[in-house]
């Protein structure tokens, strides 16, 4: 079964749609997702920026929350606009990152991403990922793995991988490094792998 690498950073606006409507696309198109968080400050920190290009350029600030409105409200999901962004996200990445694989961890995306941008709440804060471990009846101690050596290791090099990938924003998708950037661009890659696994027959 062909796959699609989701490259995904939970401060990232764009992601949000995108982590609530991939599994069901992808699905749909029999294909597979291969679930891969990363940093974008280490990227962003190579081009110079101190922040989220989001917030160094008002403009485009200001288009992106108009834009993102329209893309929830035509999917049907809930939007508050973050009162801090971009809000800390390692705490969600390394454990994402060190269970990836696990069957959990798709809805554990998706409720991290709705409590930071649909009910604008502090993803930074153990608290707020400890109730939704809680609510998806997994053990609470395992939050304590995202302060180890080894998940904070393997949650940098990922994010190398990303970058050796060419990867520069998020969302992101790659089928056999083929790179798509962009919530927009999903159903573009999804074309490219089902392409891509009927040559391979």
């Amino acid at each position: 079964m062909s796959c699609i690498e989701f490259w995904f950073e939970f401060g990232s606006t764009y992601s949000y749609p995108a982590a609530l409507r991939i599994e069901r696309v992808v699905r749909d198109a029999g294909l597979a997702i291969i679930w891969r968080p990363f940093l974008l400050g280490p990227i962003f920190k190579e081009q110079g920026w101190n922040d989220s290009p989001f917030n160094l350029y008002p403009a485009k600030g200001c288009y992106m929350w108009r834009d993102l409105a329209r893309i929830c409200a035509d999917l049907e999901i809930p939007l508050r606009q973050p009162t801090t962004f971009p809000r800390n996200s390692l705490l969600a990445a390394r454990l994402t990152c060190w269970f990836q694989t696990e069957s959990w961890i798709p809805e554990f995306i998706r409720q991290v991403y709705l409590a930071n941008f649909g009910r604008d709440r502090d993803i930074a804060d153990a608290k707020e990922i400890l109730s939704i471990l809680e609510g998806l009846n997994q053990p609470l101690d395992i939050l304590s793995v995202a302060e180890s050596p080894e998940a904070k290791a393997k949650l940098r090099a990922q994010t190398e991988q990303a970058r050796a990938l060419g990867i520069f924003g998020a969302p992101s998708f790659v089928v056999e490094q083929e790179l798509f950037w962009g919530n927009d661009r999903l159903e573009a890659a999804v074309a490219w792998a089902q392409r891509k696994g009927k040559s391979a027959v």
